[in-house]
């Protein structure tokens, strides 16, 4: 079986899972749909399929499937119309930016029937994927304590942040996806703290830079989470879990991977600068495997579920740092 998908939204993300689609053996790119005329006409050229307007898209037999990659206000509605036009769906994260819109939107998924894969790019990194392993494998008994950190090089453009949902909601939503999936046990509390440390426009967009979150589970099990818009160094990217039999760890990921080593001291070269570039085997591997669950009918590796507990945690996590208390998961979940 072939699976036709078309992209919705040619931007710098939309262009990544064009070119995993269009290398994914299986699946072909049958369509692209931009409010840009320009951004959809580069996509089709590169990958030589068709232009077609949304509406066509849900309409058309030869496409069985979607990745939506357009701006975060428009993910719930399109998910809602594809599913009812019965295609399967892949939607980068987040789902939305309001939980209750985020439920609303799960029950058109569950009414339907729809195969719902949400972009959490991170669960198919083969570094962290490796670390998920030595896990399940039991190499390090049970989990006691995660460790995350997550630093970008520098901040967004302040239009960017503008509409951004905040950092909680767009910048560690990806690590409480990946707490919770190394953690094994939903989370019962969050505390954060949050500051305004790289850039005062932030601050006054209403937004934080710099936090750290630590997440209980009912077990008693934690995650940590460190996260900065600035980090002089490159993007810093790195997980440590501890069991109670050892440890497991992804470290960063280099330009090359080499060191130089003489009577001054020992250089590597400088981590990888860019998210696009650290994740590029990632961002393959989660189009290959949306592409497998949907042939093969199998369960999405990252649900609709996830994407609404992941933005559950963020929701808890601004509530932490806005009234400054330990945050009981139930009080968001309701």
């Amino acid at each position: 079986m072939t699976l036709g998908i078309a992209i919705l939204g040619a931007g710098r993300i939309g262009q990544t899972h064009a070119n995993a689609a269009s290398a994914t053996p299986g699946v072909r790119l049958v369509a692209v749909a931009d409010a840009l005329e320009a951004s959809a006409r580069a996509l089709a050229g590169t990958h030589g399929c068709e232009i077609r307007e949304i509406d066509q898209i849900a309409a058309s037999d030869d496409v069985d499937a979607v990745a939506i990659c357009t701006p975060t206000d428009t993910h719930a509605d399109l998910i809602e119309q594809f599913a009812r036009a019965g295609k399967a769906v892949f939607c980068e994260k987040p789902i939305d930016l309001d939980v209750a819109r985020v439920r609303e939107c799960l029950k058109v998924v569950d009414e339907t029937g729809t195969p719902l894969m949400v972009g959490f790019n991170r669960r198919f990194d083969p570094d962290f994927r490796a670390v998920k392993a030595a896990i399940d494998a039991g190499r390090i008994g049970e989990v006691e304590m995660v460790t995350i950190t997550s630093r970008d090089p520098g901040p967004p453009p302040a239009e960017y942040i503008a509409r951004s949902g905040g950092i909680f909601r767009d910048m560690t939503i990806h690590d409480f996806d990946i707490a919770r999936w190394l953690l094994g046990e939903e989370v019962e509390s969050v505390v954060a703290q949050a500051s305004v440390l790289v850039d005062p426009e932030i601050g006054r967009l209403g937004d934080y830079d710099s936090a750290n979150v630590i997440l209980r589970t009912a077990g008693g099990r934690q995650a940590v989470i460190t996260n900065s818009r600035r980090a002089a160094y490159g993007y810093d990217q790195r997980i440590e879990v501890l069991g109670s039999k050892g440890m497991t760890a992804a470290n960063n990921m280099l330009e090359a991977n080499v060191l130089v080593a003489d009577a001054a001291g020992i250089a590597t070269p400088p981590l990888q600068n860019f998210f696009m570039t650290r994740y590029v085997a990632a961002y393959a591997a989660e189009i290959a495997a949306f592409a497998a669950a949907v042939a093969e009918g199998t369960a999405m590796p990252a649900t609709g579920e996830d994407g609404l507990r992941a933005l559950v945690l963020a929701e808890a996590a601004l509530r932490s740092v806005r009234e400054g208390r330990v945050v009981k998961v139930a009080e968001i979940l309701g």
